[in-house]
């Protein structure tokens, strides 16, 4: 059986404590990934709570939270929108921390059963992970287009840490290894 070496790529014997090429040590460890897990989960809840738009429209100062924002556009008839916005800003990256500490939970107490599931799962979030940007570039165009005499569109403290929440979950996701996980039920499984 063979390693392959998390630092340079470099192919190793399984029984290797460290690699060949770099010298890096092969140990597996996944608390890099819960710790950034973790941290991610702590921003998720200013990122929702503290405005994410900040408008001035003559002497009024108006602060919309991403919750805000749907709501708006429910009432407005946006159906449509304030429910992508709804998955897109507030569901999927609650579901991405619960993916995430479940793939953690299987690796940790060596849970075998259906890793196919897993590693669709794993899929999921990493494909996902990019994606959840979407919000803060909306941010970001919104900052850059709105900006007349009369009014103006700036970013408030939520988009920062609507950001931060996103880099630490794709973080999070990049240094998740699910081979662990497939190492241990293969020996779980030939015991």
């Amino acid at each position: 059986m063979y390693r392959r070496c998390k630092h340079c790529n470099a192919v190793n014997l399984k029984d290797s404590l460290h690699c060949k090429r770099c010298g890096g040590e092969l140990k597996y460890t996944n608390n890099l990934s819960l710790a950034f897990g973790i941290a991610g989960l702590f921003f998720y809840i200013p990122a929702n709570i503290y405005p994410i738009l900040i408008s001035k429209k003559l002497a009024k100062v108006y602060s919309s939270t991403i919750i805000d924002g749907i709501f708006a556009l429910w009432s407005e008839g946006d159906y449509p929108i304030a429910i992508i916005v709804f998955l897109a800003s507030v569901l999927i990256p609650l579901i991405k921390f619960l993916i995430i500490f479940y793939l953690l939970y299987s690796i940790k107490f060596k849970k075998c059963e259906f890793y196919k599931f897993k590693v669709s799962l794993y899929s999921f979030i990493s494909v996902s992970g990019h994606w959840s940007l979407l919000d803060v570039f909306v941010v970001v165009v919104l900052t850059g287009i709105v900006s007349f005499k009369m009014m103006s569109v700036l970013p408030g403290s939520g988009a920062l840490y609507f950001l931060i929440m996103v880099i630490l979950t794709i973080l999070s996701v990049k240094y998740l290894d699910l081979r662990e996980l497939g190492e241990k039920c293969a020996k779980s499984k030939e015991s």
